[in-house]
């Protein structure tokens, strides 16, 4: 079964920062290209560390006659590190590490989980030497979750219920809603609901997946369940 990876949705081109960036010029970054947070290279491109807007103390630009909007630190009531000299703050002080990264080759499915795991908005794309090739962030991964539910439908009968099961098309019903599958009826095999809604979960698009299937060795009683999935609602960037 083949699934959208990640690296048919992320952004080749990256804002990036190195550990001894000062802290004026990452907030600027951050400012300027609107986004939530930097990955920190060393020499040899490879991402040691995140630096987000909540990394940040507050701080507004100095008289350079730019204007830095102020982000507050989430561990100090002030925005401010105690005792600490914000002039001589860098990325490397304030990034968080290690970095949270993902590959090209690791499925969306996969990603977004562990987006929602982390909670983190935004993900460094890796290459096997841990080398920054790219960034994907919620927003990126929404493109799969719009998928029509038609489409979504046949590929459960076609790729779980058909190729993977050997069954026939109808001897499952299958809904979907907003990505929303639920699936009902019964099989053969107890062992085959399991299967059945993992295979389901793992395709592009399903939301959640809920069932309420009977095999003959579990006796008439069907068992009910559901199994969440990353909402797209949760599409900050």
């Amino acid at each position: 079964m083949k699934h959208s990876k990640v690296g048919s949705v992320m952004v080749g081109e990256v804002v990036s920062v190195v550990p001894s960036t000062p802290f004026q010029e990452v907030a600027e970054q951050l400012a300027e290209h609107d986004i939530s947070g930097l990955p920190v290279l060393d020499e040899d491109d490879r991402v040691v560390g995140v630096v987000s807007a909540t990394d940040l103390p507050a701080r507004r630009a100095n008289g350079s006659g730019g204007h830095v909007p102020a982000v507050y630190a989430p561990w100090n009531g002030t925005g401010t590190f105690p005792g600490e000299d914000r002039d001589a703050l860098t990325a490397g002080r304030l990034m968080s590490a290690p970095a949270v990264t993902v590959h090209a080759e690791d499925t969306i499915a996969e990603t977004a989980r562990a987006m929602l795991r982390r909670g983190v908005e935004r993900m460094p794309v890796v290459d096997e030497e841990d080398r920054l090739v790219g960034i994907v962030t919620r927003r990126d991964l929404l493109q799969v979750f719009l998928r029509p539910d038609p489409e979504i439908r046949l590929q459960v009968i076609e790729e779980a219920v058909v190729a993977a099961l050997g069954l026939p098309t109808d001897a499952i019903d299958v809904h979907v809603v907003d990505g929303r599958v639920t699936l009902e009826g019964r099989l053969e095999h107890a062992g085959q609901i399991p299967v059945l809604v993992k295979l389901t979960e793992q395709m592009d698009g399903v939301v959640s997946v809920s069932q309420h299937l009977a095999a003959p060795s579990e006796g008439s009683r069907p068992t009910a369940g559901s199994t969440g999935r990353w909402s797209p609602s949760a599409t900050a960037g």
